[in-house]
């Protein structure tokens, strides 16, 4: 059980993927880190000596401090972070916890810079994989949308990672849309997600057999292509449309409607 101004990794793991999910600062010495190099997902790394720049990176974001067990390392960082007014709180049993558990990690090898870039124009995979990343690999993520003809030279031009094109390994893969193997390349799969993906991948591919949402979810893609010119006003309305798919595919499908409503008379 967490102890005072910690959290566990199960409540953790509830706000990760949400809009509500507090900043997450692994602290971790290179040694332990370098025997096990996977982060929490939208966990960055910083020193725990080095907490000036730290600071002013947070803010005032709520924040969660992780070492490798949860105790000295995290617990310090914590209470120096709240002496300076932050909202600190240390995950119970760090990153070995958050292991044991069998929850989400990210292999640091394969997370790339901040900045991605897809054609323009998005529809279902280049609006739900910016989601994926932002939720969940980097929050502070930035898109660029460009012509399909330019994105390769855009890429190189500003050290950017191209999506959902013809480079690999952020395309398709198979039977699989690029959001399928962002969650399986970035050691994200969980029931949650799983369903997602397969929503995902049924409306991105034409496959609607496999999730009935799937015309759902291309109907309401393709309203939103048609009301935004500009490619990221439609990206910030896609991520509501996101949250609120993971929140029904985590904990809202047994939900359903009917009228007249259950109760009335």
């Amino acid at each position: 059980m967490a102890a005072f101004n910690e959290i566990s990794p199960a409540k953790l793991m509830r706000l990760i993927g949400t809009p509500d999910c507090p900043a997450i600062v692994d602290v971790c010495i290179n040694a332990d880190f370098d025997a096990d190099p996977f982060l929490v997902p939208t966990a960055f790394r910083n020193p725990h000596t080095e907490l000036v720049q730290l600071a002013g990176r947070l803010g005032t974001s709520k924040t969660i401090v992780i070492c490798q067990k949860g105790l000295k390392l995290s617990h310090g960082v914590a209470s120096l972070l709240r002496e300076q007014g932050i909202d600190a709180q240390v995950l119970a049993g760090g990153n070995i916890a958050w292991r044991d558990a069998g929850l989400p990690r990210l292999p640091a090898a394969v997370i790339p810079g901040p900045l991605w870039v897809t054609r323009h124009r998005p529809k279902i995979d280049r609006i739900a994989c910016p989601w994926l990343i932002r939720r969940f690999v980097d929050p502070a993520a930035k898109f660029m949308f460009v012509p399909a003809a330019t994105v390769a030279e855009v890429a190189e031009k500003f050290d950017a990672t191209p999506f959902d094109g013809d480079v690999p390994p952020w395309s398709h893969d198979g039977q699989l849309c690029t959001f399928d193997v962002m969650v399986r390349d970035f050691g994200l799969s969980h029931p949650a997600l799983d369903t997602l993906a397969t929503v995902v991948r049924a409306a991105d591919t034409n496959r609607h057999n496999l999730a009935p949402q799937a015309q759902g979810l291309l109907a309401i893609s393709v309203g939103l292509s048609r009301m935004y010119r500009d490619d990221h006003a439609q990206l910030a309305a896609g991520m509501a449309v996101y949250d609120a798919l993971y929140r029904w595919a985590r904990d809202g499908q047994d939900e359903a409607h009917d009228w007249p409503p259950t109760g009335a008379a």
